[in-house]
């Protein structure tokens, strides 16, 4: 890791960092793939392959708040279907990052934001169907959440983007807004903290990040609280909408630097 930059953010770029680490806590509380902004932020703000191992401690963060809230929501049929596949995705997702320098990840994150923009307006468009989440047992199901899983594994592993392609596969799975949040939490805290020791292998993590992470961690809690008082309140609708478009300005901006 670039260790060097770390230490040589203006205050601005801290700023936004800062703002980044709130809307974490926001998503992971509210709504779930809000985050993809701040995964643009982070790699606009820092070197592409750094954002990802300085974010991940922020997003574990998030998550460990979200469990508290929603733990008693989780559908755990769903999760032990998904994690063998998500785990074969962070392998792949390790492998990739092995090979590829600076401009490669910053270049996939960008265009892995696009994709998850794409299909979170499909997901939009196609919704209407009232599915049973315990329909995972199905051979479909099954067939489903190993797909699904994959792609949420390497996408995580390679961008932390995971969150849009979690979260169409929960909706379409037909969980309600609690049931949604409680297993996303547990998901995304379980996945995240299995990705800790391949970011350290590959110097993703060092001591430095972590004190930058300690710093942002401070804004994650204001924002999850934020995000506990607004699910109940808060027009979903135009805050998709929202984040599409911040999404397709931050992947845009990555693929032309």
């Amino acid at each position: 890791m670039n260790t060097t930059t770390l230490w040589h953010i203006t205050g601005w770029e801290f700023a936004a960092l800062a703002f980044a680490a709130l809307l974490v806590g926001f998503s992971k509380t509210a709504v779930s793939g809000a985050n993809t902004v701040s995964l643009a932020i982070f790699a606009a703000v820092l070197p592409a392959r750094a954002s990802t191992g300085v974010l991940l401690p922020v997003l574990i963060a998030g998550d460990v708040f979200a469990v508290l809230t929603y733990r008693r929501h989780a559908h755990w049929p769903t999760l032990l279907r998904l994690f063998p596949a998500v785990a074969a995705g962070v392998v792949a997702g390790t492998l990739f990052l092995m090979w590829a320098d600076d401009a490669i990840v910053r270049t996939s994150i960008g265009a892995i934001l696009l994709l998850m923009a794409a299909v979170t307006v499909w997901r939009r468009r196609s919704a209407g169907t009232e599915p049973d989440p315990d329909a995972v047992t199905t051979r479909a199901g099954r067939a489903k959440a190993r797909s699904y899983g994959v792609l949420g594994g390497f996408t995580t592993m390679v961008a932390n983007a995971g969150g849009p392609v979690m979260s169409m596969y929960l909706l379409s799975a037909g969980f309600r807004k609690l049931g949604f949040l409680g297993t996303s939490a547990f998901f995304f805290l379980i996945v995240n903290l299995s990705k800790v020791p391949f970011s350290v292998g590959l110097g993703l993590i060092d001591g430095r990040s972590l004190l930058l992470d300690a710093a942002l961690a401070l804004f994650v809690v204001p924002g999850a609280l934020l995000g506990t008082w607004a699910v109940s309140r808060i027009n979903q609708r135009l805050f998709e909408r929202l984040v599409i478009a911040a999404t397709v300005v931050g992947a845009v901006q990555l693929l032309l630097r």
